[in-house]
C-alpha cells in the first residue's frame, strides 16, 4: 500500500506540472486586451437613497432595482420598462429629491465629451405613471427641488415644465446652432470646465439661474464625416483658437412666478469666464464663480436674484493661473467651504457669510485631491488627499475647526469615496498595482469595513494565469527634482542582459501616470511588451500634479520645455543602467503625451531612437482658448512660449523612427493639428508612418478601431525598437 502510493504521487506531479506552467505562464494578446476579458468588475450607475441604508442600479438597461447596503440583498424594483410603453431601455435616471418621481433618459446620442441628448420620460414611482416630458430629443432635464417641474433645453432654449398642469413656458427664444446657446455651455466650456447644464433652480423652485452664450463671433471649425455616403458630410461647430474670440456670457435670474428673466450686471465686462454658478442655502441669493480670461484671477460674487446686485464672496490671484473650484459648499449658516492652493499646496478654508476667512481646515506640504462633503450632524468634513505619499490617495475625515483628522484607510495605494446622503457610510473603492479594484460599504466614523460589494476575487485568480510582472515604483533625479517613476520589467529580466526602453508619459499640467493603482489597459499593453523582451518606463516630470501648486506649475508660459528636458534627461539617465540598451529607447503618448513624445524625439534625437505619437497637439496655436492660454497666455503675448515648443517647429531634427496617428473626426485635438505636421515632414523630406482613423474621435475607438491601432503600434515598436 505504501509503496502503491509513493508512485502514484509522482504521477500527479507529471500530470499537473505541464498544467500550472500553462496556466501561469499565459501570454497576454491584444484580443485579450481589447475584448475586455482582463478589465475587473466594477459598479457602475450607483447611487444611494435619502435613507442611506439602500441604494440603486440599473440593471441590464430594463429595471431600477434598489439594494440593502449591510445585506447586498435586492429589496424591490422601482421602475420595469417591461411595464412602460414607450421606453425600451433605461440609458440614465434622476430622483426627485423626495424620490417621489424619477426622470427616465432613453435612446441618448453623445454630442461632445459630456454631453448628451435624447427622449426623457417622467415616472411618478407613487402613481406608477409615465408621461414623456416633450415629444422630442432634449437635454439636461432637471427637477425643481420640489418635483413639481422640469427645466430643460430644446434647440438652445430653455422650458420649463410643469408637471401638475402639463403647462410648458418657453424660457428663452432666441438660442440657434453656431450662435445663441441658453442653459447648456458651448463647446470649450464643456471640453475644458467639465460641465454642460448651465442652469440651476434655487432651493424653492422660484427662480432658475442660466448662462447664455453668444457664439456668434467665435470662429468656426468643419469637419468631413465620410460614413458610407456616397458625399462625405461636413459637421461645423464654433472653436475658439487659442488667442481668438470666445463666446460672449451673459448671467441671467429667471422668475417662475413672474415668467420673466433679469440679466445680472457682472464686474468683469469683456473676455472673461463663468465657470460655474451654484445657489447658497438662502434661495435668493446664487454664488457665482468668475475668471479673467488669463484665468489668474478668481472671484466669488453672490447675487441678490430679486435686485440683482452682487457683492464679493472671494478673491484670488496668482502669477500662473487659479484652479476653480468644485468644492465650493454653503453651510446651514452660509458660512462656507472651498479649497484654494493659496498657501502652495491644495487645502481646505471656511469663510463667513461675508466672506471673510474664518479657518484653514486642512494644512501641510501636501495636496488635498478631492472634496466629498460637510456633516452637519458631526460637523466633520471628509476629503482625499496625498499626504502619505504623491502616488497614493486615502481618505480622511476632520472637524470643520481643523480638530480631530481621522484617517479612515490603511492599505497602500488609491483609495476613493462616495459618501451615503447622511454621511454615515461611504462606497469605498480600493486598488493598488498588485490589487484589483475592491468595493466595500465603511463606516463613516471609524473606516472599518461593513460588508464587501465586489472584491474581484474571481477576476484576481483569472488575471494571475497570465504572465504578468508587477510594476517597480521608484523615484529619480532629474533636473534638481525627485520625480515618480514605475517600471515593467520582462518576467524573466536578467539584469546581466540588455534590453530596449519605452517610455510613456501624458505630462499635462496637474496629470498623474504614476500612482500605486490597478492596472489600465495602456498597462496591459505594456505587459504584452514586456513579455515580448521590453522594459516600458513612465515618469512624471515637473508640471505634473500630486506635488503641490510650485511643482504644477513650474511649466508656465512654456507648455513642453521642461517636461520634455525631463524625459529626455531621464531616458539618458536610464540608458545609463547596464540592463538598458542606450541605443533603443523609445518613447509613446496620446493627446498631450502624443505632443511630448513628438518633441522628445525631435529635440532628443540623440538620445530617443523611436516615437509614437497619438491625436497630438503639434502647434499650440491650434488648440482652444480656456485651455492653452490657462497656461500659455495668448499667441500674441507669448509667441515663444507656442512656437519654441511646438513640435512641428522641429521636424528637421528627426532621425529616428516616427508613427503618427489621429482620428478624422477629432473634435478635440483636430486632425489639422497631424495634417500640418504630415506637410511639414514631407517638405522637411523627413520619411515617417502615418495612419488616420476615419470618422473617429480623439478616442478612437469603435468596432476593431482600437484592435487595429494597437497591433499597428505593437508591430511598429518590435520593427523599430
Amino acid at each position: 500500500m505504501t509503496d502503491a502510493k509513493f508512485s502514484a504521487f509522482p504521477f500527479c506531479l507529471f500530470f499537473l506540472f505541464p498544467f500550472l506552467l500553462f496556466a501561469q505562464n499565459k501570454n497576454i494578446t491584444l484580443e485579450d486586451i481589447w475584448s475586455g476579458r482582463l478589465q475587473p468588475t466594477r459598479l457602475s450607475s450607483f447611487q444611494s437613497l435619502n435613507n442611506g441604508k439602500e441604494y440603486i442600479l440599473i440593471n441590464a438597461g430594463k429595471t431600477l432595482d434598489v439594494y440593502d447596503y449591510n445585506t447586498g440583498t435586492r429589496q424591490r424594483t422601482l421602475v420595469d420598462v417591461s411595464d412602460i410603453d414607450g421606453v425600451d431601455t433605461i440609458e440614465s435616471y434622476a430622483f426627485s429629491e423626495d424620490e417621489s418621481k424619477v426622470i427616465l433618459g432613453t435612446q441618448l446620442s453623445p454630442i461632445y465629451r459630456h454631453s448628451r441628448i435624447g427622449l426623457y420620460f417622467v415616472y411618478d414611482l407613487k402613481e406608477q405613471k409615465i408621461r414623456e416630458i416633450v415629444n422630442a430629443a432634449i437635454q439636461e432635464p432637471t427637477f425643481s427641488p420640489d418635483g413639481s417641474q422640469v427645466a430643460y433645453v430644446q434647440k438652445n432654449n430653455i422650458y420649463i415644465k410643469n408637471l401638475d398642469s402639463g403647462t410648458v413656458t418657453q424660457v428663452t427664444t432666441d438660442g440657434a446652432f453656431n450662435q445663441v446657446i441658453n442653459g447648456i455651455t458651448d463647446w470649450v466650456y464643456e471640453e475644458e470646465f467639465a460641465f454642460v447644464r448651465a442652469f440651476d433652480w434655487n432651493a424653492e423652485g422660484t427662480h432658475l439661474a442660466y448662462i447664455r452664450f453668444d457664439e456668434t463671433e467665435v470662429p468656426e471649425f468643419s469637419m468631413d464625416t465620410y460614413q458610407r455616403d456616397l458625399y462625405p458630410s461636413q459637421y461645423r461647430f464654433k472653436y475658439p483658437k487659442a488667442g481668438e474670440k470666445n463666446s460672449n456670457v451673459a448671467l441671467f435670474v429667471y422668475s417662475v412666478k413672474e415668467a420673466s428673466a433679469k440679466e445680472i450686471e457682472l464686474p468683469l465686462k469683456d473676455d472673461f469666464y463663468i465657470p460655474r454658478m451654484k445657489w447658497t442655502q438662502d434661495p435668493s441669493q446664487l454664488s457665482v464663480q468668475l475668471l479673467n480670461r488669463h484665468q489668474n484671477e478668481f472671484t466669488i460674487l453672490s447675487v441678490d436674484a430679486k435686485t440683482g446686485n452682487s457683492k464679493t464672496l472671494y478673491e484670488e490671484k496668482d502669477k500662473a493661473y487659479v484652479d476653480i473650484t468644485d468644492h465650493l459648499t454653503f453651510l446651514e449658516d452660509n458660512s462656507f467651504l472651498l479649497t484654494s492652493e493659496k498657501d502652495g499646496y491644495n487645502h481646505i478654508y471656511q469663510y463667513s457669510a461675508e466672506g471673510k476667512e474664518k479657518k484653514q481646515i486642512t494644512e501641510g506640504s501636501w495636496d488635498v485631491t478631492a472634496f466629498y462633503g460637510y456633516d452637519p450632524r458631526s460637523k466633520r468634513v471628509f476629503y482625499q488627499s496625498v499626504e502619505p505619499s504623491s502616488i497614493e490617495r486615502h481618505i480622511y475625515s476632520i472637524q470643520v475647526n481643523g480638530k480631530g483628522k481621522k484617517k479612515l484607510t490603511e492599505e497602500p495605494g488609491v483609495h476613493e469615496a462616495n459618501f451615503t446622503s447622511d454621511f454615515t457610510t461611504f462606497l469605498h473603492t480600493f486598488s493598488s498595482h498588485t490589487q484589483p479594484p475592491v468595493y466595500t460599504l465603511d463606516d463613516s466614523k471609524s473606516g472599518e469595513t461593513i460588508r464587501t460589494l465586489e472584491d474581484n476575487t474571481a477576476y484576481k485568480k483569472k488575471i494571475e494565469n497570465f504572465d504578468l510582472s508587477p510594476k517597480e515604483f521608484a523615484t529619480i533625479k532629474i533636473n534638481g527634482n525627485d520625480l515618480n517613476m514605475w517600471m515593467i520589467k520582462p518576467k524573466d529580466f536578467d539584469e546581466s542582459k540588455s534590453y530596449p526602453l519605452l517610455m510613456f508619459q501624458y505630462s499635462g499640467p496637474g496629470s498623474q501616470m504614476v500612482k500605486n493603482s490597478w492596472f489600465s489597459t495602456n498597462d496591459f499593453w505594456h505587459e504584452l511588451l514586456a513579455q515580448k523582451g521590453y522594459i516600458i518606463a513612465c515618469v512624471d516630470g515637473r508640471g505634473t500634479g500630486g506635488k503641490g501648486s510650485a511643482f504644477k506649475k513650474g511649466t508656465q508660459n512654456n507648455l513642453g520645455k521642461f517636461e520634455v528636458e525631463d524625459q529626455i534627461e531621464a531616458a539618458r539617465q536610464l540608458g545609463k543602467r547596464s540592463y538598458i540598451d542606450s541605443q533603443r529607447i523609445g518613447i509613446w503618448g496620446w493627446s498631450y503625451g502624443g505632443f511630448m513624445s513628438s518633441n522628445c524625439l525631435f529635440k532628443g534625437n540623440d538620445v530617443f531612437s523611436m516615437a509614437i505619437a497619438v491625436a497630438p497637439v503639434t502647434n499650440w496655436r491650434f488648440y482652444d482658448t480656456i485651455y492653452t492660454e490657462r497656461y500659455l497666455t495668448t499667441p500674441q503675448e507669448n509667441a515663444s512660449g507656442y512656437d519654441d515648443n511646438s513640435p512641428i517647429n522641429y521636424v528637421d531634427r528627426l532621425k529616428g523612427k516616427f508613427l503618427l496617428v489621429h482620428g478624422s473626426a477629432d473634435d478635440n485635438v483636430h486632425v489639422q493639428n497631424t495634417m500640418q505636421m504630415i506637410e511639414a515632414l514631407v517638405q522637411a523630406n523627413k520619411q515617417f508612418d502615418w495612419a488616420i482613423y476615419p470618422d473617429r474621435n480623439h478616442g478612437i475607438f469603435g468596432g476593431n478601431t482600437r484592435l487595429h491601432l494597437f497591433t499597428k503600434m505593437t508591430n511598429f515598436v518590435e520593427e523599430n525598437l
